[in-house]
């Protein structure tokens, strides 16, 4: 393991550096940067792998000994105080160590181009309109990455994708899956469709159950899964805009399935009709 016995005594949470990152905990300051926090070590390698994303690395003195292979590949290292890294954290039980990182979302537009994508084109998109849970779009997120899915849209008033919590429950998918922010859910769509993927929103009262499109071949095309809201799902003039609305069959006596457990369910539906 390499040393780093001659590091100088750890920044402090009074140090300009930190009290500079800490601002990143405000979305303003996030947007007006373009630059967040990524915290663990999970996403702090991440981000490393994601080329030119990380820009430098706060670590407590037993961190940055736990983890030095990953000092070694960052750009910038800095040991602080326990106080300090807590500071720079809003996890319960900080893991020692969190990342400064550039924003990585793109313009929708240019991911479908195939800029980012295989040479084949994107064939697995996901679409959250109106996500406002952070737990739940880091979890989308982590599904979408986890059933290879090319492209994650945040789109309308959705969590912000760099909230700290919504970071955190990616798992460092976050940095894995091109990402775009969206002003406008019915534009997303529409830009989505223009690519020539099939837009099937995620409805409770679909004129298709989820078995039906895997049966009929449907699945087996280009797709844009299209999820809406945690509490009132997709509003009926969005929906109406999809190609068509799948619902999930339900066997048993629950009512709902959660966003995130109905993300996974279709994804990885998607998933294997296309890899068949």
């Amino acid at each position: 393991m390499a040393s780093f016995r001659s590091d100088p005594p750890p920044l402090t949470s009074g140090n300009s550096r930190v009290k500079d990152a800490r601002k990143l905990a405000r979305r303003a300051s996030r947007a007006e940067r373009r630059t967040f926090l990524a915290d663990g070590p999970k996403a702090v390698e991440a981000a490393l792998l994601a080329e030119g994303c990380l820009l430098e690395v706060f670590a407590t003195a037993a961190a940055s000994e736990q983890y030095a292979e990953l000092r070694a590949a960052s750009p910038r290292w800095s040991v602080v105080d326990d106080r300090a890294l807590a500071s720079l954290s809003d996890a319960v039980h900080p893991q020692g160590l969190v990342g400064v990182c550039r924003f990585i979302d793109r313009p929708l537009g240019h991911l479908l181009s195939g800029a980012t994508a295989s040479s084949a084109g994107p064939r697995l998109v996901t679409i959250c309109a109106d996500v406002r849970d952070p737990g739940n779009a880091g979890t989308v997120i982590r599904c979408a990455d986890a059933a290879g899915g090319d492209i994650v849209v945040l789109a309308g008033h959705s969590v912000d994708a760099y909230n700290p919590k919504t970071v955190r429950a990616t798992a460092g998918s976050l940095f894995h899956v091109p990402l775009a922010i969206e002003p406008s859910p019915a534009d997303a769509v529409a830009t989505v469709q223009g690519a020539g993927l099939v837009v099937l929103a995620a409805d409770g009262a679909g004129e298709l159950d989820l078995d039906e499109a895997i049966d009929t071949g449907l699945l087996r095309s280009p797709t844009a899964w299209l999820f809406g809201n945690e509490a009132w799902g997709l509003p009926e003039e969005l929906a109406a805009l999809a190609d068509h609305r799948v619902r999930i069959p339900l066997h048993g006596r629950a009512e709902s399935l959660n966003l995130s457990t109905a993300a996974a369910v279709c994804l990885y539906a998607s998933a294997r009709a296309q890899r068949r």
